[in-house]
């Protein structure tokens, strides 16, 4: 089984790879190979008996979405950013692209929510008044929050307290004209720490929202046509 989906991924990625594409095919071909071979390592990992079909399935699934092309740094991302960045000055709260054409808010918990609570705070609230207005501006985008928490407490209570802070940041966007459609949220509970918990220092940079705006090639050109 293994070999197989070795073999599903090594097509993907040759496909990926073929020559005399322009730039915009090439991205499109890389991003439907790679969707599929990681639909397909999904697919498995997450099967039960028939492993063989959710394999290909995974695949078909992963072309699907990785046809609709890489992110793009376009002049509306570049603008969506710097009204970001001026909108959190002073805030505590981060503002980066990242490596694959992302932007990517880091919002500290406690600039953002009451220890325990999921309710926006009013600091958070004026933050995201002015992130919205960007969002609808830049409407090719797609939307994804995630909540995080340190190791204190259970994890049905991380768990359940970061999915909460998630929607709530989600909520407020959409009572702000953002459309529900376009934002996806998970809560990842105390599972992904970008420092120790065995320290307020390490616990404070680990309770945290994240959000990532993205521009998708293919959507891009399909709202400009």
């Amino acid at each position: 089984m293994k070999r197989s989906i070795l073999s599903i991924a090594a097509v993907a990625v040759f496909a990926s790879g073929c020559a005399n594409m322009s730039e915009t095919q090439g991205n499109t071909a890389k991003g439907a190979g790679i969707g599929a071979a990681a639909g397909a390592l999904i697919g498995v990992a997450t099967a039960g008996g028939n492993k063989g079909k959710s394999a290909a399935t995974g695949a078909a699934a992963g072309a699907a979405v990785g046809a609709l092309g890489g992110y793009i740094w376009s002049k509306r991302m570049e603008e969506q950013k710097a009204k970001m960045d001026q909108a959190t000055a002073g805030t505590g709260i981060d503002v980066e692209r990242t490596n694959d054409n992302q932007i990517k808010v880091q919002i500290p918990a406690d600039a953002g929510f009451d220890t325990g609570r999921s309710a926006i705070k009013p600091q958070l609230g004026s933050v995201l008044d002015k992130f919205a207005t960007s969002m609808r501006e830049n409407s090719a985008t797609e939307i994804r929050i995630f909540g995080h928490t340190d190791t204190t407490g259970s994890d049905a209570t991380n768990n359940r307290l970061s999915v909460d802070r998630a929607a709530s940041t989600r909520d407020y966007l959409v009572g702000r004209g953002v459309p529900f459609s376009r934002i996806a949220i998970d809560g990842r509970g105390s599972r992904e720490p970008v420092a120790g918990n065995d320290n307020e220092s390490g616990r404070a940079q680990n309770r945290r929202v994240e959000i990532y705006v993205a521009e998708r090639e293919q959507v891009a050109q399909q709202q400009q046509r």
